[in-house]
Order: C-alpha cells, then structure tokens, then sequence
C-alpha cells in the first residue's frame, strides 16, 4: 500500500470515527434532556434531525470510503452500493434541510414583535415538525434514484455504460442526460441554500440593530454578556457559515462527478473529505457552545457523588 493512500485511509478513519463519536454524544445529551424533563425548545427538535442526518452522511460516506483508501475497493455487492449512495445521499439532503430550517427558525424567533413575521412565531412552534417530515420525505425520493443507477465493482463483465465511483459504478448516461439529472437533484438544494442565505442575512441585520441599540443606551443598564437568544443566532450563523463552506465544495466536485466520463483521483477524494467536515464539526461545534452541557455534566456530577441529596432535592 502506498504511503498516501495509507495516510488517507488514516484521514477518512479519524474524520468518520470522530464524527460518530461526537454526534451520538450530541444525540445522548438531546435525550438526556428529554429525560429529565428539560425544556426542549422547536430548535432543539431542528438539532435532533440535523444529528441524526449527520450520522447517515458519516456512515454513507465516511464508512465506504475509509475502507477503500485503506485498499479494500470489491467489498460491496449490488445492494450495498445502492444502500450506500442512498445513506449519503439523503444524509446530505437532510443536512441542508434541517441546516435551513433551524436558520429560518431562528430568524422567526428573533425577529421583533411589531414585524410582519411576528404571526409565525407560533406557527412555527406549532407547524415545524411537518416541514421536517417534509424534507424527509423529499430526499428520500431523491435518495431513491441511487437504487436504480448504483452498481457493484465486481460481479459487472462490461463496464462499458458504467461510471467508476472508487469503490462503486454508476450507470453512465450522455453528457446532456448527466447534468439534467445534476440539476434536477440540485434544485432542493437550491431552494433551502438560498432560504439559509436569506434568513442568515435577517439575522445579521437584526443583530446589527441591536448592537446600535445597545451603543446609544446608558451603560449602566447594559449587560457585558450578550442574551440567549443573541447567543443562539451567533451559534447558528456559524453554522451556516461552516456548512456553507464544506458545501461549496463538495458540490462542486459532485457537479465535475457528474458531468466528467471518469473523476480524477483527486477530486474523489477531496469531494468525500469536503462532505464528512460538517457532520464531524457540528455536534462538537453545538456542544461547545450550548450551556446546557455543562449543568447537565453538573448535574451527573452531584448525582454521582451524593445521590441521597439529589433524591431530596426532586422529591
């Protein structure tokens, strides 16, 4: 084995392990929450659905791909590329759906009262769940092209009409056929990019008022830290901003998949590791900067060493 697949196969390990690791710790402290009868707030539902499709990406992608840069290449079946490209392809959908939505939620939640968006506040509360019903099932239809096109490296004696993916074929159409379907899967994409983009820019202004507000107020009756609610957008502005980041990227070495005969070794490895950063950064991202970790560390803490005193105090 050469020393940069073995260095790759190195990356592709730690990146998928690390993302794995961080985000079913993410999902445990969600359920945590729950548990103990936190108050779960819509965003919070948002996060849980961001996590769980974070968990599909790492496995679609980051799973497959350590065990080919390690040399393994005929380890899949027909089925297991379908399944596969399938997990990929709808944890990445996903990602951007509930990346979108938590972003419009957020704008929703922090606009002002006297605002023509103040009526969604409630709605939003109300209704959120059937938007996120709805990205599943919308990338779930677009996961389902995957089943038919996907095909294994071996077992095929012509591949002749098929598309070397690494570890995996795709069936090969005309150029013209190739980026129609291209487009037609980004349109999704498209849609909830630009509603990030456009809540991202609402949120920004909303918090540039406010810091005007706030610079013309006596400083005795400012606060040095900033509210919850200003804190939350800042979080989640960075998370669009890392999202949309990675993102760029791996589009656009899907898009040169897409529409070139045979990718370059290069691009098939630079568009895999593009696609496994958010899902590795964001729960340690959301963790780091969401209070409610720590007190729940807190709280195992004080239940740990004086469980008698924590009974006392719930009863």
């Amino acid at each position: 084995m050469a020393a940069s697949e073995l260095s790759l196969g190195v990356v592709f390990l730690s990146l998928t392990m690390i993302g794995l690791l961080g985000n079913f710790l993410l999902l445990c402290h969600y359920m945590f929450l729950y548990l103990m009868r936190y108050r779960i707030k819509s965003t919070d539902w948002v996060l849980i659905h961001l996590v769980v499709a974070s968990i599909l990406t790492v496995l679609g992608k980051g799973v497959p791909h350590s065990m080919a840069a390690f040399g393994l290449k005929d380890f899949l079946d027909d089925n297991g590329c379908k399944l596969v490209f399938s997990f990929h392809r709808l944890g990445r959908g996903l990602c951007i759906g509930c990346t979108s939505f938590l972003s419009v939620f957020q704008a929703i939640i922090i606009s002002p009262r006297d605002s023509r968006y103040s009526e969604l506040k409630i709605k939003a509360h109300k209704h959120g769940c059937y938007a996120l019903y709805l990205n599943w099932a919308i990338h779930f239809l677009i996961s389902s092209i995957n089943l038919v096109h996907m095909r294994a490296r071996y077992g095929n004696a012509s591949t002749a009409n098929l598309k070397s993916f690494l570890y995996c074929y795709s069936v090969r159409h005309d150029q013209a056929s190739d980026i129609f379907y291209a487009a037609l899967l980004s349109a999704p994409d498209i849609f909830f990019l630009g509603l990030m983009l456009w809540a991202s820019v609402f949120m920004i202004l909303i918090l540039y008022r406010h810091k005007q507000r706030m610079q013309h107020m006596p400083k005795i009756n400012t606060s040095s830290r900033s509210s919850p609610e200003s804190r939350a957008t800042k979080t989640i502005l960075l998370l669009v901003s890392t999202f949309v980041s990675f993102y760029t990227i791996s589009s656009l070495g899907q898009l040169i998949g897409a529409i070139v005969d045979n990718p370059s070794w290069s691009v098939v490895h630079l568009t895999a590791m593009a696609s496994l950063f958010f899902p590795t950064v964001c729960p340690f991202l959301l963790m780091s900067r969401d209070s409610r970790v720590s007190s729940c560390c807190l709280t195992l803490k004080i239940t740990r060493h004086f469980p008698k005193a924590s009974n006392q105090e719930q009863n």
